[in-house]
């Protein structure tokens, strides 16, 4: 299949795998361990400095995708992590343990759903109790469900898409709020489709565009606190969230459409993440949404 090898390019990253993808769709949530290829995580070119030497960090939805590869790099930066994830999620809640306990650091798994404010607060509160503190939090879980027109989007589905994915972001950054101090870091996972739209995400690319305004506003809100908020805002990535909502045949063409002509895979993500979580690299950004686009450049 093209691109799916682990071949380095000469000037010494790795090459990452191209579409056309065998088809494949799941149902939701989606697990990792079942993607054809596997998405990469581990960011084999990816080479570590203590940047987050005894900090513990939250990620939601970080049993995968994006949030897995950002648990595993802050484990290898030298973060404790704690992971939330829906139950179902299990096996790769499993995996994502075990990659951040060989990098040396531990792992805590809180297995529940963001749409719960309770829930959230728990969360937050668990992470401190086993972990000894929090000073970084991932808001990054998502739910999307795709829909050719306004009529075929239920009360039930808008619910669950702004509980899920912007709600939730609310209820976790007052959470852990109450234990953040000064150099307190809250990173949010936008989207390209916050910036540009999607015709057949209107639910999905609303909440979006909403965590980026959270965004900037939280970080004028909490900068005589210390406090640094910022947010990452992709295009395609190769993710249970995007195999679990198209067809099997355009799940295998995901991404193509870049420059690119591929999706991003999580672990050329996740050093953004990093980046904003380190004092050393970011201390005087703030309220910025940074893009990650595959070469594409319309985007603010």
């Amino acid at each position: 299949m093209p691109g799916t090898k682990k071949e380095r390019a000469t000037d010494g990253t790795q090459k990452e795998p191209t579409p056309p993808f065998p088809p494949q769709h799941q149902e939701r949530p989606g697990l990792e361990g079942e993607m054809d290829p596997r998405p990469r995580y581990e960011g084999a070119a990816y080479r570590e400095a203590g940047k987050l030497e005894g900090r513990v960090a939250l990620v939601t939805g970080g049993d995968s995708g994006i949030g897995r590869a950002v648990a595993v790099l802050f484990a290898r930066e030298g973060a404790d992590v704690s992971i939330v994830y829906l139950p179902e999620e299990q096996p790769d809640a499993d995996e994502t343990r075990e990659a951040v306990t060989k990098a040396g650091r531990r792992c805590t798994l809180i297995p529940g759903d963001v749409q719960s404010s309770a829930f959230c607060r728990d969360a937050v509160e668990r992470t401190v109790r086993e972990l000894g503190q929090l000073d970084i939090l991932v808001n990054n879980a998502a739910y999307q469900h795709r829909r050719e027109s306004l009529s075929e989007i239920s009360d039930e589905q808008l619910e669950r898409t702004f509980r899920t994915n912007i709600f939730a972001y609310f209820y976790m950054a007052r959470a852990a709020l109450e234990h953040l101090g000064k150099g307190g870091i809250i990173i949010n996972t936008g989207s390209i489709t916050g910036l540009e739209g999607n015709k057949s995400l209107l639910d999905y690319s609303a909440t979006k565009g909403a965590i980026h305004a959270f965004t900037k506003s939280l970080a004028q809100n909490l900068a005589e606190r210390g406090i640094r908020v910022n947010c990452v805002s992709p295009g395609p990535v190769w993710t249970p969230l995007n195999v679990a909502d198209k067809p099997a045949d355009e799940a295998g063409k995901h991404g193509s459409e870049t420059p690119f002509g591929r999706p991003a895979q999580p672990e050329e993500v996740a050093p953004a993440y990093v980046f904003f979580a380190s004092g050393a690299d970011s201390s005087y950004i703030s309220g910025e949404v940074l893009t990650l686009l595959g070469g594409e450049t319309r985007a603010a």
